[in-house]
């Protein structure tokens, strides 16, 4: 008995388990009913910087946060330096050398390469912001619009477009508002696709099948319903 009850277990889906309702238009849906667009942002060596440079960063940084009056979410991804396509590139190269003596320092080359991400654990990382909307914390609405929006946050999922398109709006606003302040401290960003999106959480959830097995470009899905 207790075996049926343990694969009955396992064929649930995990998808109860997140926290994401769906994914689209480029924003994430939580099961709250609340939204989040991200912005994949660039570093800077603040180390090289001047004292003078580093205080200037460090005001503008400052006066960010102080201009915001919501919550962000800074997450930084590390994930182990993947160069297999450079590496493909430089055998294809290999193979097609005419000259003895160019072949056989791309053989040196690529094999210094492959080395060097052997014994070295080299890791590449990516700076991501989370930017967060619900209609229940707008401080721009009334409070009853607020506190009604709390009880209907679930049905977030089956709202008709007008109200989709309205809380994609707002999100927008403040996905712009917050990429023209990270600009004022040297930094660029991109506001994350659909595709990128769905990607993010299925590399962040799946690191090790990721590379081995890619996602598909979901234009090019074909669901039927």
């Amino acid at each position: 008995m207790a075996n049926k009850n343990q694969k009955k277990g396992i064929s649930v889906s995990t998808q109860k388990y997140l926290n994401i309702a769906e994914i689209r238009d480029d924003l994430v849906v939580l099961n709250d009913g609340t939204v989040r667009g991200v912005l994949l942002v660039s570093s800077i060596n603040f180390d090289l910087k001047s004292e003078d440079e580093q205080k200037a960063i460090i005001g503008s940084y400052i006066s960010f946060l102080n201009s915001v009056d919501y919550s962000l979410q800074i997450v930084i991804q590390s994930r182990p330096l993947n160069i297999d396509d450079y590496l493909n590139r430089l055998k294809k190269v290999e193979r097609e050398q005419t000259n003895e003596l160019l072949r056989m320092q791309t053989v040196d080359y690529r094999n210094f390469v492959e080395n060097l991400l052997t014994l070295e654990k080299i890791m590449s990382k990516k700076f991501y912001v989370v930017i967060p909307y619900s209609a229940a914390s707008d401080k721009k609405r009334s409070f009853v619009t607020r506190f009604s929006a709390v009880f209907s946050a679930a049905k977030v999922v089956s709202l008709s477009r007008k109200r989709f398109e309205e809380y994609s709006g707002q999100l927008n606003k403040r996905c712009d508002f917050i990429a023209g302040g990270l600009a004022s401290l040297g930094l660029r960003s991109q506001r994350l696709s659909t595709q990128a999106l769905i990607e993010l959480y299925y590399n962040s959830y799946n690191p090790d099948l990721f590379h081995k097995q890619p996602l598909e470009d979901v234009n090019k899905l074909n669901v039927e319903i």
